[in-house]
This record gives C-alpha cells, sequence and structure tokens, in this order.
C-alpha cells in the first residue's frame, strides 16, 4: 500500500529573515526607550557636577589679596540740622541723669535751667510716667525742650541767645470720642478696670442713674454697660477724660439709657432718649461712692447708748476728710454743733423739704447760716464727731417733720427739655443711640 506523503512546512529563507530583522528592530527600540528613560536623571547629574562633564579635572584657583584705597568723604556738618529725642521720666531722674539717657551731652543748659526760676517743673517736679521732647543741633545744644507738666500745662524752654525763655503753656488737647463696653461679674469698677474705663467716668455713670438704680444692692452679674465719654489727646497720648456722651445700663434685664444734652445757655443736663430729665431735685446720696454701715429703721440697737432707739437716716460709713455735697439746691439753716450729731448742717430745701449731715469732721469753707448752696456743692467732711463709734456720715431726709428713707424717697425730677432745644436734642439724641446700638450688637456678638 503506498505510503502517504508526509509534507513539511515549508519556511522560506526570506521569512526566517525578516523575523530576525524584526527581533533586532524590537531590541534597538528597547535600548532607547530605557536611554530615553534615564536621559533625564543623567542630565541632572551633569548640572549638579557640570566640572566633570567632559572628564576634566577643574582649574586650580587661589585667593589675591589687594589693599584698595577708597576716596575720602568730605564731613560737612550742616549747623542748621536738628534732631529731636522723646523719653519718659523714670523714678529718681533728674533733668540731668534724663537728658544723659538720652545720649545729649549739654551741661551749659542743664545749669542755666537749674537756675532759672520759670523751670521748677523739670528741676524739682518730674513726674514718673510724663514725657520729656527736646531737640538739638548736629553738636548736640540743646535748642527746644517741652516737658508736660499734666493733664492741660506743658512747660517749654526755648534758646534765646545764650540763655533760655521759659514759659508755661496750655495744652492744645484735641476732643475725640471714645466708645467702651464692660461687662459686670462683680463690681461696676471691677468690669470698669477690665475694660479700660477710667474711675472718672464710673463714677459719673453711678450719678447718672442714682436714681434709677441702688448700685450698692442692685448690680447682678451679667450686667452690661456701653458708654460713649470724651477724651483730650495731646500727639496721640489722651491726657484727661471728659463727659460720659451717653451711656447705657442694662441690669438685671432692664435698660436705662441716658444721653448728655447742653442748651444754648450753657446748661446742661442727662435725659432719656425721649428728652425726659433724669435729674433728680436730690442726690440718692451725699457722697460720691460708699456704702450703708447702717440703713434706715424704727428699732435700732444703738451701739453707744445700748437701747433700742429708731433710726431716721442712713449711715455712709467713709473715711474721715471724705467729701460731703449737698444733696439739692437749698439754703443753709444751722451749722455747728448739736448734741450726738457732733458737727452737722442742715439744709432747707423747697416745698417744706430738709436734709441733714451730721457727725463731720469739719464744714466747707464759707458755709454759714444763710447761705446759698446748689445741688453737688461741698458742704463738709466727713467725720466721727457726736456719738460715733467709728468714720461716716449721718444723713436724714424729711418732708415737713416727718423722716422718710433717703434710699426709698421719690425724689422729685426736673423739668424736661425746653421745646425751643427739642429739634437739636433729637438729632443728638438719635446719633449717640445709634453708636450705643452698634456696641450693643458688637458686645451680643462677642458673647456668642
Amino acid at each position: 500500500m503506498q505510503q502517504p506523503k508526509i509534507l513539511n512546512e515549508y519556511k522560506p529563507k526570506n521569512s526566517i529573515l525578516s523575523q530576525n530583522k524584526l527581533l533586532s528592530l524590537r531590541k534597538i527600540k528597547l535600548r532607547w526607550f530605557f536611554i530615553s528613560l534615564f536621559l533625564p536623571v543623567f542630565g541632572i547629574a551633569i548640572a549638579l557636577n557640570p566640572t566633570k562633564t567632559d572628564g576634566r579635572h577643574s582649574l586650580p584657583s587661589k585667593n589675591i589679596v589687594e589693599s584698595v584705597l577708597l576716596p575720602e568723604i568730605d564731613k560737612q556738618e550742616n549747623p542748621n540740622d536738628t534732631f529731636s529725642h522723646i523719653a519718659q521720666v523714670k523714678s529718681g531722674d533728674t533733668l540731668g541723669s534724663l537728658l544723659q539717657r538720652m545720649y545729649i551731652q549739654d551741661a551749659d543748659a542743664v545749669k542755666k535751667l537749674m537756675l532759672n526760676p520759670d523751670a521748677s517743673a523739670i528741676n524739682t517736679q518730674l513726674v514718673p510716667g510724663h514725657s520729656l521732647e527736646v531737640k538739638t543741633n548736629s553738636s548736640g545744644k540743646l535748642l527746644h525742650l517741652e516737658y508736660v507738666i499734666d493733664a492741660e500745662n506743658i512747660l517749654v524752654a526755648e534758646q534765646s541767645g545764650d540763655d533760655y525763655e521759659v514759659t508755661t503753656q496750655q495744652l492744645l488737647l484735641q476732643n475725640h470720642q471714645i466708645l467702651k463696653s464692660a461687662n459686670i461679674e462683680g463690681s461696676l469698677f471691677g468690669a470698669a478696670d477690665k475694660a479700660d474705663i477710667p474711675d472718672q467716668i464710673a463714677l459719673q455713670i453711678i450719678e447718672i442713674f442714682s436714681g434709677e438704680i441702688d448700685f450698692r444692692e442692685d448690680l447682678r452679674s451679667g450686667d452690661q454697660i456701653n458708654v460713649i465719654y470724651e477724651g483730650f489727646y495731646n500727639a496721640g497720648e489722651m491726657m484727661k477724660t471728659g463727659k460720659v456722651l451717653a451711656v447705657e445700663f442694662i441690669n438685671n434685664g432692664k435698660k436705662y439709657q441716658a444721653v448728655h444734652f447742653g442748651d444754648a445757655e450753657g446748661k446742661f443736663a442727662y435725659y432719656t432718649p425721649q428728652g425726659q430729665n433724669l435729674h433728680k431735685s436730690f442726690l440718692r446720696s451725699p457722697l460720691e461712692f460708699t456704702r450703708i454701715s447702717s440703713g434706715f429703721t424704727t428699732k435700732r440697737f444703738h451701739p453707744i447708748l445700748h437701747q433700742l432707739r429708731a433710726h431716721k437716716g442712713v449711715d455712709f460709713a467713709a473715711a474721715i476728710g471724705t467729701r460731703i455735697k449737698a444733696s439739692g439746691d437749698g439754703v443753709v439753716d444751722f451749722v455747728g454743733k448739736k448734741g450726738g450729731y457732733g458737727n452737722v448742717i442742715v439744709l432747707k430745701h423747697q416745698n417744706g423739704i430738709s436734709t441733714v449731715y451730721g457727725h463731720l469732721s469739719s464744714f466747707a469753707e464759707g458755709i454759714r447760716k444763710g447761705t446759698q448752696v446748689e445741688q453737688g456743692e461741698i458742704i463738709g467732711f466727713v467725720g466721727m464727731s457726736g456719738l460715733a463709734t467709728g468714720p461716716h456720715l449721718h444723713y436724714e431726709f424729711l418732708v415737713g417733720k416727718e423722716h422718710r428713707d433717703p434710699m426709698t424717697v421719690n425724689l422729685p425730677t426736673s423739668i424736661p427739655i425746653d421745646a425751643k432745644y427739642k429739634n437739636a436734642f433729637n438729632t443728638a439724641s438719635a446719633n449717640l443711640m445709634a453708636q450705643l446700638a452698634i456696641l450693643n450688637r458688637h458686645q451680643f456678638a462677642s458673647s456668642e
């Protein structure tokens, strides 16, 4: 039987060569791929070490030092040039030590100023914290000196020939409005200190609302103060404070507001934003700020007589010498010694009202029977004359001959703002109230 022929696969020679050529091409492409992949790395290495890119060593180097002759600078001092220096007085400073600390050597100026009788403020009355400003020429000669004596006055020494002309001048202060807020956590003065509100402003706030708020008993944690007041500045430094212009006091959730307004006749007072006068015909307390050591009562154990007696007034504890103000306009009806009252003043007021001020250490100058006094005028000073165990003011308020509790009696208010000034008041009040509203919103946002 004929065997079938096995046919072998035929591979032409040209086909094998073609495959080998393809493999070679693939290898060449792979080599270029890897070269392109590492080429950036080689470039970075060459950039970092360029001295070795061509395989040669870097050339040797050496330092060469040569002297260079610089041109001379012609030093010409202009005698008209002036230089300013300013410093604050420190404890123990003298004029000489202060100038020396400012690198000013002018013993002749110090000697002449020490001998000048008008320059006593810088020779014997330097106050730590006050500022001294001087001007000198290029050789250090003192030409001009200014020293702030107090909140309103400045001492000026100006070179005049071989000596100095010394004068005391009034500061030209700039009046700015200051807006502050405070939250009460303990005392009013503690809150004011924390908010950097001066004590003089805190005392004004107390007086403004003294007929509405008892600042000894009514304050609550969380009460809030928003106030606008005057600040008087010299060269950017506040020298003194002025009047409270507007104030808002939120006490136990109730809002009290007051704005300051003065009319063309120079009379001023504090009003509600609607124009109602907050000024009372009588002050609630004849002392600026104190504490009640003994209140009004029909039965009190007398500390000296050791028996129950009516205490028909209020005792305000205060240091000896504390100033006492007339609580209302009136006439001195009695001044002198009177039994257990010791040194006492009795004032007569309109509508049958009289007030009594007992245990005084002394009376103010000019206080005698028949003297007319105005509300707030100083009439005497706290003491412990008569039957008193310690320094305090005994204060009584009588309607007719009947004693009333000075802390609770209804105090008559003053007349409202004059109708002819109402439009001007409304404009001023609206502006101040808008500023207080901004303070209130800012305080509310800060507390959230």
